[in-house]
């Protein structure tokens, strides 16, 4: 199968539905997110230094007793990971592997009456030359007349990607919470070729105003509503933190494949890491928007190698 072929499989299944559903006069949301360490620092480039998400949601039609709405999530996306020193021709200055990884997904998540969320997510894709991480950087740096990046024929080599993440948020100490905060206990389980491991942590929101229940919130994506007169009436501005405990039991874009031991540069991953966010979420109209900080802990088994930041921004827009 040849590159094009490739990146046709990815996209035109995601590009299609939005106009199916549209045709269907579905509310739904479109949207942008773009990961970069410019976002927080002109100083830290390191590691995971660019992503995109771009993303195409609507609600599900059936509703239960117990469950206040499903919400259907396609979107396709592109990380890129670079070791620290961006000259790194000489593979001793890799201490972590250039890589890339380019996807699609669906994941359906469902919010339910008590406040809880279940989210499943199914990606298929490729890490590797594949997934044109060195490409896009590559026109990156040129178009903005940054340094030229060196290193890239040591990246990881292609492997398939197929990925299934689950994750379960469910709302604790409710005699400690009040309209203008609340905390949820979370636990996300990640399985397949690219990524495998486990993560427990809370999340706490905070508002000068009352918070919306989580199945209308922003916080996991449940604004679009079909109650068009519910979702006129909401508007939402707050602040959230959510650390976690993570236990990483393989990473593809630093070990490598797990079926082939062909790439040049790999190193085993640290198990036990401390991540954390903490950002803003706005709603008003038909705009959704994000800014939010992000802490990873150190990832490969490599004594230079440090835990990183980087910043995340979501652009939303609703269709009603």
């Amino acid at each position: 199968m040849s590159v094009n072929s490739i990146i046709k499989s990815l996209l035109v299944p995601v590009l299609f539905i939005p106009i199916f559903e549209y045709g269907q006069k579905s509310p739904a949301e479109i949207g942008l997110v773009l990961d970069n360490d410019l976002y927080v620092s002109t100083v830290s480039d390191r590691y995971y230094t660019n992503g995109f998400e771009i993303f195409y949601r609507y609600p599900a039609k059936k509703q239960t007793a117990t469950i206040r709405k499903s919400i259907n999530d396609f979107r396709i996306g592109q990380y890129i990971y670079n070791p620290y020193n961006i000259r790194a021709a000489e593979i001793s200055r890799n201490d972590r592997p250039f890589a890339g990884y380019l996807f699609g997904s669906y994941g359906r998540h469902i919010f339910f009456e008590n406040e809880s969320v279940l989210k499943l997510d199914f990606q298929a894709g490729y890490v590797g030359p594949n997934a044109f991480g060195r490409d896009m950087q590559e026109f990156f740096h040129n178009t903005f007349g940054y340094v030229a990046v060196e290193g890239w024929e040591h990246q990881i080599r292609n492997a398939l990607a197929l990925q299934l993440n689950g994750s379960y948020t469910y709302k604790i100490l409710n005699k400690l919470s009040s309209p203008y905060h609340d905390l949820y206990a979370s636990a996300e389980v990640k399985a397949g070729t690219v990524n495998a491991g486990l993560s427990i942590g809370i999340l706490s929101r905070l508002s000068l105003r009352p918070l919306l229940p989580m199945h209308q919130s922003n916080m996991y994506h449940a604004s679009v509503d079909r109650d068009r007169d519910a979702f006129d009436r909401q508007q939402e501005f707050y602040l959230f933190l959510a650390p976690h405990l993570n236990y990483q039991l393989y990473d593809a874009t630093i070990q490598g494949s797990m079926f082939a031991d062909n790439s040049p540069v790999t190193f085993q991953v640290v198990p036990f890491r401390f991540n954390a966010e903490a950002g803003l979420k706005y709603r008003k109209g038909r705009w959704d928007l994000a800014y939010i900080f992000v802490y990873r802990g150190k990832e490969p088994k490599n004594d230079g190698v440090k835990g990183f930041i980087y910043g995340s921004i979501t652009l939303g827009y609703f269709l009603l």
